[in-house]
């Protein structure tokens, strides 16, 4: 009953394509598990534009004298997000209270009903968002994504060091954008000095998706084989 494994995604740094991998991954274990996303990312949401859903707002219905939320569902995936309460054209101005607060009340106002799976796509950095989701929320676990850019990989150790702190466990990481593929082949191409994820962040490497068109413009309905690895190493751990 209730929600089996919560699993949150992160990164410190904006930009490496967390809310992309974390859409992807909710996706594939779509296809064996009951899956929701809660889109934790105050400042910029995107799950809600990412599954082509930004104009839909979640239904409001009182049980047990409370109001709560129903969560959209989308391609087999049980969604709801900061998207659907923000205006789309405004960015939340909130100090730490009230973000947190919201994002409490996102999750628990949820009726998720039972589910394998919650993937939350977690607001960059490492403030109050975090100490939220570790204190009230308490994900099974988190897997950090990160790309070769030198800062990235910084802000991925920044991570890395409250979450430990948090105690809460990591499986590892998912390097991101990590290279490109020639359009019609295989051939990989490397555009930058290549760093060592696994001694630099000291965490292992889950998978390496590369930067591509297809993937860059997500469709829920088109699987991307290059999410199998990463799908097959996570399941291992939950």
């Amino acid at each position: 009953m209730g929600i089996k494994q919560i699993i949150a995604v992160a990164s410190a740094k904006g930009g490496v394509g967390k809310s992309t991998i974390c859409a992807n991954l909710a996706t594939y274990f779509a296809k064996d598990f009951k899956v929701g996303i809660l889109d934790a990312d105050i400042y910029g949401p995107n799950q809600h534009i990412l599954f082509d859903v930004f104009k839909s707002k979640p239904e409001v219905k009182t049980i047990d004298g409370k109001k709560s939320f129903i969560p959209i569902e989308v391609n087999n995936i049980f969604l709801n997000s900061m998207g659907f309460i923000l205006d789309e054209d405004k960015a939340a101005m909130w100090r730490g209270p009230m973000l947190s607060g919201a994002i409490k009340q996102l999750k628990e106002l949820t009726q998720w009903g039972n589910l394998d799976y919650l993937f939350i796509d977690m607001p960059p950095g490492t403030g109050d968002a975090y100490l939220t989701v570790a204190s009230e929320i308490k994900p099974n676990h988190v897997i950090l994504v990160t790309s070769q850019s030198k800062l990235a990989v910084q802000d991925t150790i920044k991570s890395k060091t409250m979450f430990e702190k948090l105690k809460i466990p990591m499986i590892g990481v998912v390097d991101n954008m990590s290279y490109s593929v020639y359009p019609n082949s295989e051939e990989q191409i490397f555009e930058f000095p290549s760093i060592n994820l696994e001694n630099e962040i000291g965490l292992k490497v889950l998978g390496s998706i590369p930067r591509t068109k297809d993937l860059a413009n997500f469709n829920p309905n088109n699987l991307s084989t290059f999410f199998e690895p990463l799908y097959n190493e996570l399941i291992k751990f939950t």
